[in-house]
């Protein structure tokens, strides 16, 4: 019987050619130069499209390739890349300290790139024959000397990948794996001593990938910068946007390693998923042609080639995810670069060819198709499938989570934004006269580098505006750093400023210095404070601040400091990833900070501090303050306070000369306000105070009468009186002040009582004035003082009586518990009154919160009515109305002279209290006639002017 064929024709698919691989690559092609296009490399777009048209001639020879001749050409592109790699070192260009390239002239060439498909050829015809030891270590030393010449480049990165390559090659070759166990030890081994063959800019890479701190402008600008990209892109990209171009410049090397992110920044994820697809197509159409391959060797060199394919794009996705380091990595085909491309067309050719070779020629079968087929190549094939798939989700869950982040980063980090300070609001008095103004002084800045490229007329009418010679304005120029976005040139008046902005020329600006001006100098500073540079302790209070703001920084500045700042505009421009303006952006005008009202009088201020200020003089006291203040409502008509200080040298820009001259000036606590933040004994004045306490608590009948005396002694102890005086009822002890009867009276009640009505009268709390940093005082009890390390004696609590010992208070608490026992309601002081255009939005006051002890409060009013009609504060008799008082006369350690401070506190009418007037005189003296003088010249005045009707 004759022999029988055993061969056939496969049928599985008699085309010759394969539409789905060359439609990938075609795709592959098209999506880099829809990359290139977008990001404004046009030439390098039909470059690439030019060496795709040679790429595709390549892959048609290759593709006629008769198998036979795949190890003839696998050794001649070895021996090509060997002698190419050889010259590189002598003739070679060299880049970022790397020979890579040869110059040829026309076109430059990476031997390297050659070398890869070598590599995937030659040991595919090494080990066709099957597995033999010296085949296998063949393999080794054939492929170390083109892996040897890449990395003396050096390029370590693609040794790696020649030596992952090779790596590839041994596994699908069915090399036993206890071969290849040793070199993966050895490999692992040696991962250390590559640290000593990485360039610097390698070890950066790998810094970036390993470090969460990387600097985003420094060594982490590439990773950075491809998050970004892929983060903000959505699912169609940003590549119709007006400003894309100048968005793409911020990605580097967009056309070749991060080619993905960048395709994926202007075309969205659309396009990234497109160049995923393609490849797993050639991935698998590899898988296809390596199982229908006649022969073992053309099944490896179709398994390798896809492998290489896959292996490619996998890394260079994650490098632009930021899920490897960024390794430099290009995508075949799809990146750009000359000989990868024609390299990668080439591999598909082979492709092709094996394809063909496998469908259209009679199989004789002459190995069972288990050997031939390469080691896990279809597990391969689904890994690398898998793995782009989920590093595709990635990117997407990138987008949903963090899309709007980083779509803000890009739109950010383009622009540069030039601060236009907005005008600060006017502070004015009731009546409308302002305290605290701008001065009229403006900026004149340019954007430098457009301005001075701009054109030559432009800057000779900028010169004539200010009046500077052109030569002046062009070494301005000149001299602005590279980082500066704008120089100023000069302050100029608001004419020159009009006819500047009237002039309309571009890349200038013209906005207030900001200066603040304040006319009343010393009578108002410590009530209005200063504006100055924010400082840490300013960012952290208002966190949305902007380096350089002006804000307050004491006083009613500091306190309305938000409305009266106002919100600061900006004038941005486009710049590229130098710093370079290349366009204006955004313009934001600045919204003026709104005007604040006031329920300050400055005639009667101006009289307090008048008044005040001889009287300190002439009294020999160190320090004095007023308060006139509505006792109906807690609105403060008067806050002065001596010595003050000029509040216009705090600018900004500050005269330091003039503060450390200012600083050095004889009087203490210049920079406070006395009336809120220098507590002192309040003396006689408290007296009223523990009189409350009986009437609350109702322990001595107000007509019961006490021995008086010049003293009283009590515990081995003797208090003295200020005068001898016989016994007193009430009415009598607070008309002549008698201290005898107080030392008795705070012995009856004890001092949780007189503490507990004190608190009730706003004692040792702060008033709650809108003012910042206000003194809370002292209010001493056995318990809080012996925390603070003292001793309660028997003789605290008559010495808490006349306010002396363990009770400081400043004038404006004063003043509140003496209109609150006057009025039975207690008040909350308030100096703004309204803010906005034409006092449009009232500031709300706290209502009057009556005292849960006012109906009782009679027997006191009557006499502090009779102190100030025929007693220690009787000078008041000669007003035009009722006026109930009290005058204080205390010892306080920290006073010059004989250590008296001199307080009075008084009320009008006395029947329905109006106005409460309190002063103080630190070391004056006696109260009634070193303060009574100043508190009845300040009631005169509100009697005769500003008397209004009880509202």
């Amino acid at each position: 019987m004759p022999p029988v064929c055993t061969g056939a024709l496969v049928t599985a698919d008699r085309h010759p050619s394969d539409p789905w691989l060359v439609a990938a690559a075609v795709a592959l092609v098209a999506l880099g130069m829809l990359n290139m296009i977008s990001t404004g490399m046009s030439s390098l777009a039909v470059r690439h499209a030019a060496l795709a048209a040679v790429g595709l001639g390549a892959m048609w020879a290759t593709s006629r390739m008769r198998i036979a001749a795949l190890s003839r050409f696998g050794w001649a592109l070895f021996a090509a890349s060997v002698v190419l790699l050889a010259a590189v070192p002598l003739v070679g260009i060299a880049t970022k300290g790397a020979q890579r390239w040869l110059d040829l002239g026309v076109f430059t060439l990476q031997p390297s790139e050659i070398a890869k498909l070598a590599l995937v050829m030659v040991p595919a015809a090494i080990l066709a024959g099957g597995y033999t030891l010296g085949r296998f270590v063949g393999v080794l030393i054939v492929s170390a000397v083109p892996i040897a010449l890449v990395a003396l480049q050096p390029d370590l990165s693609t040794a790696v990948v020649l030596v992952a390559t090779v790596l590839l090659m041994l596994i699908l070759a069915r090399v036993p794996l206890r071969s290849l166990f040793p070199l993966f030890a050895l490999g692992l081994a040696s991962l250390p001593m590559a640290v000593l063959f990485l360039r610097p800019y390698q070890l950066e890479r790998i810094h970036v990938f390993l470090s969460n701190d990387a600097d985003p402008q420094g060594s982490g600008w590439a990773a950075w910068q491809a998050d970004i990209a892929i983060g903000s892109a959505g699912w169609w990209g940003l590549g119709r946007e007006p400003d894309y171009d100048l968005r793409a410049q911020y990605l580097p090397e967009s056309e070749h390693d991060l080619a993905f992110a960048s395709l994926v920044y202007g075309w969205g994820l659309v396009a990234g998923i497109a160049v995923v697809a393609a490849v797993v197509i050639i991935v698998w159409r590899s898988v296809v042609a390596a199982r229908v391959a006649r022969t073992r060797e053309a099944a490896l060199v179709a398994a390798g080639i896809g492998g290489v394919f896959g292996l490619h794009t996998v890394v260079s996705v994650a490098q632009s995810l930021s899920l490897l380091p960024h390794t430099g990595m290009p995508i075949p085909i799809f990146s750009y670069g000359g000989t990868a491309s024609i390299i990668g067309f080439v591999s598909i050719g082979l492709v092709l060819a094996v394809r063909r070779d496998g469908v259209t020629r009679p199989l004789w079968v002459t190995e069972p198709k288990k050997r031939r087929l390469p080691r896990g190549v279809s597990v391969g094939a689904l890994t690398l499938t898998a793995s782009l798939a989920a590093m595709s989700v990635f990117a997407w869950q990138m987008q949903t989570a963090h899309g709007t982040e980083f779509r803000a980063t890009s739109d950010t980090q383009m622009l540069r934004c030039i601060r236009l300070p907005a005008e600060r609001g006017q502070i004015l008095d009731r009546t409308g006269v302002p305290v605290a103004t701008n001065v009229a002084e403006y900026t004149v800045a340019v954007v430098a580098r457009m301005f001075a490229e701009g054109a030559p007329s432009a800057r000779y009418e900028l010169a004539a505006l200010l009046g500077m010679p052109l030569e002046k304005l062009d070494e301005e120029l000149r001299s602005s750093t590279g980082g500066e976005i704008q120089v100023v040139l000069g302050r100029v008046g608001p004419e020159q400023a009009r006819a500047i902005v009237d002039a309309r020329l571009p890349w200038v600006l013209v906005y207030p210095t900001g200066r603040r001006q304040y006319p009343h100098r010393e009578m108002l500073a410590s009530l209005l404070g200063y504006v100055g540079i924010a400082d840490e302790q300013d960012m952290e209070l208002w966190p949305t601040l902007a380096l350089g703001s002006r804000v307050g920084k004491a006083g009613l500045e500091r306190q309305y400091d938000a409305l009266l700042r106002g919100v600061d505009g900006k004038q941005c421009v486009y710049v590229d990833p130098s710093g370079r303006p290349v366009g204006t952006g955004e313009r934001v005008d600045p919204i003026r900070g709104h005007d604040l009202r006031l329920h300050l009088d400055i005639g009667m201020q101006r009289a307090a501090t008048d008044a005040l200020a001889q009287t300190v003089r002439t009294s020999g006291g160190d320090l004095g303050a007023a308060v006139v203040m509505d006792a109906r409502t807690g609105a403060v008509l008067a806050l002065a306070s001596v010595p003050g200080y000029d509040n216009n040298v705090y600018g900004p820009p500050a005269d330091l000369a003039a503060i450390a001259a200012q600083t050095a000036a004889s009087g203490p606590g210049r920079m406070l306000n006395h009336a809120v933040q220098t507590a002192a004994p309040p003396g006689s004045t408290f007296k009223i105070v523990t009189a409350s306490t009986n009437a609350a608590f109702d322990v001595l009948s107000p007509d019961a009468f006490l021995a008086g005396g010049a003293a009283y002694t009590y515990g081995g102890h003797t208090f003295a009186n200020w005068q001898p005086m016989g016994p007193n009822n009430l009415l009598g002890a607070i008309q002549w002040s008698d201290n005898v009867y107080f030392y008795q009276l705070a012995d009856l009640l004890g001092p949780y009582r007189i503490a507990q009505i004190a608190s009730e009268l706003g004692a040792g709390a702060p008033s709650g004035i809108d003012l910042p940093a206000e003194s809370a005082g002292f209010l001493g009890t056995p318990d809080n003082v012996e925390s603070i390390g003292g001793a309660w004696y028997p003789g605290s609590t008559l010495l808490m009586g006349i306010g002396q010992g363990t009770v400081t208070a400043t004038p404006i608490q004063v003043a509140r518990w003496t209109a609150g026992i006057a009025s039975g309601r207690m008040v909350t002081p308030k100096l703004a009154a309204a803010y906005g255009p034409g006092d449009a939005v009232p500031i709300p006051t706290e209502q009057p919160r009556p005292l849960s002890f006012a109906d009782k409060l009679e027997p006191v009013r009557a006499g502090m009515r009779a102190s100030a009609s025929a007693g220690t504060a009787g000078q008041l008799a000669s007003l035009p109305v009722t006026a109930a008082a009290k005058t204080g006369t205390a010892e306080d350690p920290s006073a010059p002279g004989k250590g008296l401070n001199a307080w009075f506190s008084a009320v009008v009418p006395a029947e329905s209290p109006e106005v409460v007037v309190t002063a103080l005189v630190r070391g004056g003296g006696f109260g009634s006639a070193t303060a009574g003088p100043v508190v009845k010249g300040l009631l005169e005045r509100y009697l005769a002017q500003l008397r209004t009707p009880n509202p």
